[in-house]
């Protein structure tokens, strides 16, 4: 049996990073507390009249803490914004390229209890507690086994196709090469123990009645990817990230009994299913429900399952110049030119009056076209007199499992090994540690 292992956790990257240190911790040879601040000079970080390589804070108790000052949340989405944020564990500061990155070193479990708590609400059923814990437990334990198995690279890797012609990109793992993952919604949303949860004994209990428990597929750990709603079915991994099979992250028609789904890869289809509101475990407007999954933030975008935005061609034209650095002039055409199993777009043509050009995959077409992101790639094209409609279906990327359906599950009286093999099919549940 494997021990538990140990997380790093990048939360935060500035030129100069405040910190607080409740308590006493060691660091270069000291016991330090209180008020400290590190800065970058290069590769090198400055801290207490010395430079250092790496400068590491180990606790000397239990009940140590420390705060990092101005934490940003949301990085790119519509909810971003700072924050202080308090953590147990090592601070690990290390410098590259002239800035500072805060990372934080924790055991497995302890980190799950925070993004657990952090992605649900007191009201969550303990089902989709469980549920959440195995998957956000085996997503972890892939990246961090994925990152020992073949060394982070340069976020270049990420760049499949790029010319004058066609853009394809998508966001993964890759980008983090001092640290196994991110603090915020790229990886897993972790904010330490910020916050008091009502329901943090809940989590705490979930977290320990599946304690090592993880999905696994031919032997190996499942990369449990999950988004907030999948908009009636589910994506496949190649459709968003690299061009790889998993075959526990398929397309699922997100109600029970199976029934078939239409083929949304087809543009007929595709319209047809966003422009209905099919039966789905995520098609829901119960607002008891919705709490579970969606915290204050969240809670600021009502729509998820079914939505709609409108552009002018100048307002496009705008967002493709600042996003791509490309003026195509104003915007004339938006042509999909692929889809995915769930009706995602993995690649979509943006024809301008100076120029055209063809992006992907799935988020890097929601980020072009908004300013923060689009719920989700899964649209389609109205052209009118004033410019376009989009008519959308779900909000994120859609592979795996997808938490409003999740929640409904759980609420219907669903196990949670029952809620977990509804969307990684072929998978199983079993104890890694």
């Amino acid at each position: 049996m494997n021990r538990q292992p140990q997380v790093s956790v990048g939360v935060l990257t500035a030129q100069r990073i405040d910190f607080v240190l409740h308590g006493d911790y060691t660091a270069a040879g000291k016991t330090v507390a209180g008020e400290n601040r590190v800065s970058a000079d290069g590769d090198r970080v400055r801290w207490d009249g010395a430079s250092y390589g790496r400068l590491r804070f180990e606790p000397c108790g239990a009940d140590a803490s420390f705060t990092l000052k101005e934490v940003v949340i949301g990085i790119g989405f519509h909810w971003q914004r700072t924050e202080d944020q308090v953590f147990r564990g090592a601070l690990e500061l290390i410098a590259d390229d002239g800035r500072v990155t805060a990372v934080n070193r924790i055991g497995v479990e302890e980190y799950l209890v925070s993004v657990i708590a952090s992605e649900m609400n007191a009201s969550a059923s303990p089902e989709l507690l469980k549920a959440h814990a195995v998957i956000s437990r085996s997503w972890l334990l892939a990246q961090i086994v994925r990152r020992q198995a073949e060394p982070a690279v340069a976020e270049s890797k990420c760049i499949v196709r790029s010319d004058d012609e066609e853009r394809i990109r998508w966001y993964d793992r890759e980008d983090h090469s001092l640290f196994d993952v991110c603090a915020d919604d790229h990886c897993q949303r972790y904010q330490g123990i910020t916050r008091t949860y009502e329901h943090a004994a809940a989590v705490r209990r979930a977290v320990a009645d599946t304690c090592g428990e993880v999905l696994t597929y031919g032997g190996e750990i499942c990369d449990a990817r999950f988004s907030k709603c999948c908009g009636g079915v589910t994506e496949e991994f190649r459709n968003c990230w690299e061009e790889r099979d998993y075959p526990y992250l398929s397309r699922v028609r997100d109600c029970d009994g199976d029934p078939p789904a239409p083929d949304l890869t087809r543009e007929d289809e595709a319209a047809r299913w966003v422009g209905a509101s099919a039966e789905a475990f995520c098609n829901t407007s119960d607002p008891g429900i919705l709490g579970q999954v969606l915290n204050g933030y969240d809670c600021e975008t009502s729509d998820f399952y079914r939505w709609r935005v409108e552009y002018t061609p100048w307002k496009l034209s705008d967002l493709v110049r600042r996003r791509l650095g490309i003026d195509l002039g104003a915007i004339r055409e938006l042509i999909p030119v692929q889809r995915g199993a769930s009706g995602r777009l993995v690649k979509l043509r943006i024809v301008g009056t100076q120029g055209a050009v063809t992006i992907g995959k799935e988020l890097e077409i929601r980020r072009v076209l908004s300013e923060s992101h689009l719920y989700s790639s899964a649209f389609v094209v109205e052209k009118t007199a004033e410019g376009f409609i989009l008519r959308g279906a779900g909000w994120g990327h859609g592979v795996g499992l997808c938490q409003i359906g999740a929640a409904v599950m759980g609420h219907r009286g669903f196990a949670y090994d029952r809620i977990l093999l509804h969307y990684y099919r072929g998978a199983a549940v079993e104890k890694y540690y």
